[in-house]
Order: structure tokens, then sequence, then C-alpha cells
């Protein structure tokens, strides 16, 4: 007896990882609108078949630069872009992690003031 569980087959093809490629896939429940959610028993990559990609344009993403800059709260920006608040904090992290955290002080000359 096969354990359906653990069955990598979906519609009598093999599924393969996105990221790493590997065939070593198992049914891992199903996303919001009921299709099949899988997942790499190598790289550990959750994935759906035949996902329908949301790709969110350059402009929106200078949007969202100065809306940041503007100090919006991310709930804002995700309501007026339509991109949600997990990936919003994901890309501002992204952001924060390449900013260059070390300051040069540099020293100011003292000030020859003859009294």
């Amino acid at each position: 007896m096969v354990n359906k569980k653990y069955t990598n087959l979906s519609k009598g093809e093999n599924m393969h990882c996105p990221k790493c490629n590997s065939q070593n896939t198992i049914k891992n429940g199903s996303i919001h609108n009921g299709k099949p959610k899988f997942m790499c028993n190598n790289c550990g990559r959750q994935f759906v078949e035949n996902p329908t990609k949301k790709v969110i344009s350059q402009e929106t993403w200078d949007l969202v630069d100065k809306l940041l800059l503007e100090k919006i709260p991310i709930a804002g920006i995700s309501r007026v872009t339509g991109i949600s608040e997990p990936w919003l904090q994901r890309y501002i992290n992204d952001k924060y992690e390449n900013i260059d955290q070390q300051i040069n002080v540099v020293k100011k000359r003292p000030i020859n003031n003859p009294m």
C-alpha cells in the first residue's frame, strides 16, 4: 500500500522543485483556493503547480520607496499599492541589509578664534 502523503505525482507527472529542480517532492496540503501545494525534501521550498505569478512593476516599487521615505506605515502602503504586508516587510528588510552599516565620523578641526 502506497502512502498518498509521500507520492510525488500530480496528474501522472513528476513534480520538479523550482529552486533546485529535484523530483524528491511531497504533497504538502493545499493553498486557499484548493490548489495542491508541494514541498521539496531536498531544499525545503514550498510551491504550487502552475502558479499564477503576480509581477510587481518597477514603478510600483519606486512608489513604495517614496512612501517609505514619507514614513507611511506598511499597512497604508499595502492598501495603496496592492502589495501584501509580508512582501513589503521582506522588501524593507532586504533594503536595510544592503545599507552600509558603518558610519565614518570625521573630527572637526578646532577653530582658532582670537579673543
